[in-house]
């Protein structure tokens, strides 16, 4: 599996050579498609040649393509991820209600220990208590929103107070782009182990063609959010450092990986639970720590 995250900001042609990604605009640049974890098109500008796209998809790379203003639009996923796809869109569907509704008290009781670490380590020891005080109110299927009511009291400490995530302004729109990132990981998952991103586990928003996807994501968002702080208000290269979270070290079973390589191993985990109806098989990082770039 690739460890690069190639982002592609100027006029240029991509074109399939050799087993390598070309570059061709000011300059001329080969990398080996191996190495590749990650295409990030931001420029409108770039044309690409379908053989390349053909064999990005065969080595499972992700491919996300921008708009005018560089944000992520639309990325490339295959139709069929694994070779057994019909037997997985059954097994999905008929994934047990119950199981489901424990699976997603799991992932919520991690999201909220997550970003109560997250406001210890930012000073607002009273809020962090506070929310890790709704981990043990969590019930199935988190029917009694404590995600909800966790969520308030995070963004109005890490926001400030009076702010949301519908205000815009520079903070939220590294939020946003460092969502769609970490989003796309998760399509690739979903999708390369055969099953469907439309049918989730909790999210069932006619409209949202990445329930499960959105699913899952739940718990690594806060990773997102720290990257975000280390920001200063007008980066520039900022795209750049927000989608490098997916190169961060993440320590799973006492072993250290990347968190790119963390997401697959949780994703594979939660398929396994939801299919052996055990949420105890969930795999969750121990601990995520960024790298210099």
């Amino acid at each position: 599996m690739g460890f690069r995250t190639v982002i592609i900001k100027n006029r240029a042609k991509l074109e399939l050579r050799l087993n390598s990604l070309i570059i061709r605009g000011e300059q001329e640049r080969k990398i080996y498609i191996g190495e590749i974890n990650t295409l990030i098109v931001q420029s409108t500008a770039v044309s690409l040649t379908a053989s390349l796209l053909s064999e990005l998809i065969k080595n499972n790379i992700k491919v996300i393509f921008c708009d005018e203003k560089h944000n992520p639009q639309a990325e490339l996923l295959p139709y069929y991820g694994a070779h057994n796809t019909s037997k997985r869109y059954k097994e999905q569907i008929a994934w047990d209600y119950a199981t489901k509704a424990r699976v997603w008290k799991a992932i919520i009781k991690r999201k909220i220990e997550g970003q109560a670490e997250h406001l210890e380590d930012c000073g607002f020891l009273n809020q962090a208590e506070l929310i890790r005080s709704y981990i043990e109110e969590v019930q199935d299927n988190d029917c009694t929103n404590r995600e909800g009511h966790a969520a308030k009291v995070y963004f109005n400490c890490i926001l400030g107070m009076g702010n949301s995530r519908k205000s815009g302004g520079f903070f939220n729109g590294c939020l946003n782009y460092g969502y769609a990132v970490l989003l796309s990981a998760f399509n690739r998952e979903v999708v390369s182990a055969g099953y469907l991103t439309q049918l989730g586990i909790w999210h069932d928003n006619e409209f949202n063609q990445f329930n499960l996807s959105c699913d899952l994501m739940e718990p690594f968002r806060v990773v997102v959010d720290r990257a975000a702080m280390t920001i200063e208000e007008g980066d520039k290269e900022f795209k750049r450092k927000m989608a490098n979270v997916l190169n961060y070290t993440a320590l799973v079973a006492d072993k250290n990986t990347t968190l790119d390589l963390a997401i697959r191993q949780f994703t594979r985990s939660v398929f396994n639970a939801l299919q052996m109806q055990d949420e105890s098989l969930i795999i969750f990082p121990q601990k995520i720590t960024p790298n210099e770039l």
